[in-house]
């Protein structure tokens, strides 16, 4: 099927289901002239952009960032609005649903984050001229959006072996592992197979937008008027990252940059990119208090009880503590193999590495204590420390959080490109000019 055969079915539907509308409840055409775009088989209207319009200008006057032109920001606002749209009209019709136990359990966290109980959140919202019914739906649409991106992007994205030790070696040899970089950002997109004239329009664009900002233009107030980037209306703030989460298109631009620069263009398959430095701060040195400890461990079974297994562990205690060596009842008495051989020897752990219970009574040990038997989920112990240290841990911490680094830049890259499929593939048509 033909995208003009596509769209004339699509009209068609619409038409339909206004005229079902208009059987069960009579529309006056001031009322239909109110639809602004149609996005598929579903509209928006002017009282829906007129709302959003109202709370995204709240919000950037709470930042304290000059406000664009009205004509501009409510642009931006319906583009953001029909790119909601499609993902909420994909997820409807391939089931994603968030019933108000998850929506309620939802809204009861974001309440206690601002150390309100859910009246007193709903009452602050009110008096701000934000209709709590309105507030419930935004989230759970917010929901339903995630759970979407979640199965359509995150779910498919790995990361190999290979790939994280090559990301290490890189960002070792530009020396930025932990460096932090806050970055603003600037999108004029493309759509997929562009024309030769529409990447010379919107190459001169961009640089006319650069030559703005190197005269001295705001960079929030230009991002919010003419990015087409997914934070555009905010600034084009992408937040703070470490130099790996930065997307691979601007790291090496970023890293070298000094606060306040402004990179070149960059070309990507999206379009040109400018990014701002805004702030940078050096990488935090990851301590950590690992502690050497040794244990002894008895099971129950159908010839030790529990009270039998409690007795003979405190009567080994008893024989350390009147100068027996631990190390040596460790390697007769204990049931854990693995440290037996070693007198119970545990080595040097770090927090976590142990489960809960006995990270718990390991703890509460001064060096060369002995606890009371204790029980696990592995059997009863008792647990001697022989001592603790400070360990930087960067290096560690940096490797286990690599994984999760790169993958965190693999879903942004494809989310944009995902994003931009489904706004490419939408039909949709504007009823009125902004």
């Amino acid at each position: 099927m033909n995208t003009c055969s596509l769209k004339i079915l699509r009209s068609i539907s619409l038409v339909l289901c206004l005229l079902v509308v208009s059987a069960l409840s009579p529309v006056t055409s001031k009322e239909l002239d109110r639809i602004i775009v149609i996005v598929n088989n579903d509209i928006i209207t002017k009282q829906e952009l007129d709302a959003q319009l109202d709370l995204i200008i709240k919000q950037i006057r709470e930042k304290n960032t000059q406000l664009p032109p009205v004509s501009v920001l409510r642009k931006q606002v319906l583009e953001r609005e029909i790119i909601k749209q499609i993902q909420l009209q994909l997820a409807n019709g391939t089931g994603i649903l968030v019933d108000d136990n998850a929506l309620n359990n939802t809204i009861d966290k974001i309440s206690s984050q601002n150390n309100l109980t859910v009246r007193e959140f709903r009452d602050v919202l009110e008096q701000d001229g934000y209709p709590f019914a309105r507030f419930r739906e935004d989230i759970r649409n917010e929901m339903i959006i995630a759970r979407l991106r979640q199965r359509e992007v995150h779910n498919r994205i790995t990361v190999s072996e290979q790939e994280i030790n090559n990301f290490l070696a890189t960002q070792s040899a530009q020396g930025s592992v932990d460096d932090e970089f806050r970055i603003a950002h600037i999108l004029i997109s493309l759509p997929e197979a562009a024309s030769a004239k529409q990447i010379a329009e919107a190459k001169n664009k961009a640089q006319t937008v650069l030559q703005q900002l190197q005269e001295g233009a705001d960079f929030k107030q230009t991002a919010i008027s003419l990015s087409d980037g997914q934070q555009a209306l905010e600034g084009g703030d992408l937040g703070w990252r470490k130099a790996g989460q930065l997307p691979t298109l601007f790291a090496q631009q970023v890293i070298p940059m000094k606060v306040g620069e402004l990179s070149d263009i960059i070309r990507s398959a999206s379009g040109f990119h400018l990014i701002k430095l805004v702030e940078k701060k050096a990488g935090e040195i990851h301590l950590v208090t690992q502690t050497k400890a040794r244990h002894i461990l008895i099971k129950t079974s159908d010839l030790a009880t529990k009270e039998e297994v409690i007795k003979r562990l405190q009567q080994l205690k008893e024989r350390i503590e009147s100068g027996d060596d631990f190390g040596e009842l460790a390697k007769t008495h204990s049931e854990d193999r693995g440290s037996a051989v070693n007198g119970g020897d545990l080595g040097w752990t770090n927090p976590g590495d142990m489960v809960p219970q006995f990270e718990a009574e390991m703890g509460k040990l001064s060096n060369n204590q002995i606890s009371e038997p204790f029980h696990t989920q592995f059997g009863w112990h008792i647990v001697q420390v022989l001592d603790r240290r400070e360990q930087d841990n960067s290096e560690a911490y940096t490797q286990a959080k690599s994984r999760e680094t790169l993958r965190q830049r693999k879903i942004n890259e494809m989310e944009e490109t995902w994003l931009r499929q489904l706004r490419d593939e939408a039909y949709v048509e504007y009823k009125i000019d902004l």
